[in-house]
């Protein structure tokens, strides 16, 4: 820096001091202080609902399962609230946001009946080869071939998002207890509240705190999966904030209610969840950090079988069909093109890669690697 002669010198350094504080002040309080984002009028929404069937999403209940005694406890009751004469009935149904809202601003890939197949890559047909393949855009079959709590050695989307970006401006919510294995939250710095942890982002609001306390005191079906809405109330919680740029949220009753061959809570939480990506829509929509800015990207980890009947509880390598799923998208840069048909398969692995494109992230062009959806 040249200091001018010694008459300015005082003023000049005053007002270099009055530029300084206001450049800190921005640098603080402006929303995109943190983010150096190329595109900062880009934020992302990544959804999953895990093992949630193509079926359910495009035909609505099934008509061999919903009436079965097996599998519900309350057929009469069920049929009143899911049953309609016709799939497309059925869907809106149990679904109405999707097939309401959804079907006419965005995408819905997926649906095998009308020759629309989104496809995993991996070859377990589980859950945590399924998220890597999602988070990751590669299937790694050598190194995860279980759901066991290991680190994962892969670099996922969000953890390049952090690197490049802001660590505050990415996050991630999951129901199941191994989402911070799968993103290695260790290592990538990315926030991870998963399973039954309680929100660590401290100082906490008074929802946060709130959330903590039920959470302990609300018990879950299951040993290593939350009910999601505490999912969802502790990612809202976060994005109101820190106003994230990307963001995922991993729900997962519907795969667990199924395993239970719960088929009317595997309905109900279907229906449910539906309803909390309306919530989150809404929410972007009210907000002038996010509306008109944000994509919208769901889908599932894998899928399940339908034959034999019983197979609709399960999946993996030994159940026909649990390697087929289905996408949707919606929000910024999607054309309306609704439920899609007669087109090129998708691949789950191609997930990570459209959120890289659309975010400014690099490519990751080695063999493997899905390539950018172009929606």
């Amino acid at each position: 820096m040249h200091h001018q002669p010694g008459t300015h010198r005082s003023k000049v350094k005053r007002v270099t001091l009055k530029a300084m504080a206001l450049m800190s002040y921005f640098l603080l309080f402006s929303p995109q202080a943190f983010s150096q984002n190329s595109s900062v009028d880009q934020k992302v929404f990544l959804i999953t609902l895990d093992g949630l069937r193509w079926q359910e999403l495009f035909t609505g209940a099934d008509k061999d399962l919903i009436q079965n005694k097996k599998y519900v406890k309350k057929p009469e009751a069920l049929n009143k609230a899911y049953w309609s004469a016709t799939p497309r009935e059925r869907r809106s149904v149990l679904m109405p946001f999707i097939w309401e809202e959804v079907v006419k601003m965005g995408q819905i890939h997926g649906n095998r009946k009308l020759n629309s197949k989104v496809n995993l890559t991996n070859g377990m047909w589980f859950s945590y080869p399924g998220y890597n393949e999602i988070l990751t855009g590669r299937a790694d079959d050598i190194n995860i071939d279980s759901n066991d709590k290991n680190p994962n050695k892969n670099v996922t989307v969000l953890e390049q998002y952090a690197q490049k970006y802001n660590k505050r401006k990415v996050a991630a919510f999951g129901s199941w207890d191994v989402f911070d294995f799968i993103i290695n939250e260790v290592r990538s710095g990315v926030y991870t509240n998963c399973g039954f942890e309680p929100s660590t982002d401290f100082p906490l609001t008074p929802q946060e705190e709130l959330l903590n306390q039920l959470q302990e005191q609300i018990p879950s079906p299951w040993g290593s999966v939350r009910l999601d809405g505490f999912t969802h109330q502790y990612a809202k919680a976060y994005i109101e904030k820190h106003q994230p740029d990307l963001i995922y949220i991993s729900y997962g009753e519907t795969d667990d209610f199924a395993h239970n061959g719960d088929y009317a809570s595997y309905l109900k939480s279907t229906h449910n969840t539906d309803a909390l990506i309306k919530d989150l829509w809404e929410y972007v929509q009210g907000s002038e950090y996010y509306r008109g800015k944000t994509t919208f990207i769901i889908t599932t980890d894998h899928g399940r079988g339908t034959a034999p009947l019983d197979s609709w509880r399960s999946h993996g390598t030994d159940v026909k069909g649990s390697d087929q799923t289905w996408i949707i998208a919606f929000g910024k840069g999607i054309a309306n093109a609704g439920e899609m048909s007669n087109q090129a398969p998708l691949f789950n692995n191609q997930i990570a890669p459209t959120v890289r494109e659309l975010t400014g992230l690099e490519q990751i062009n080695t063999q493997g690697y899905g390539t950018p959806i172009k929606f």
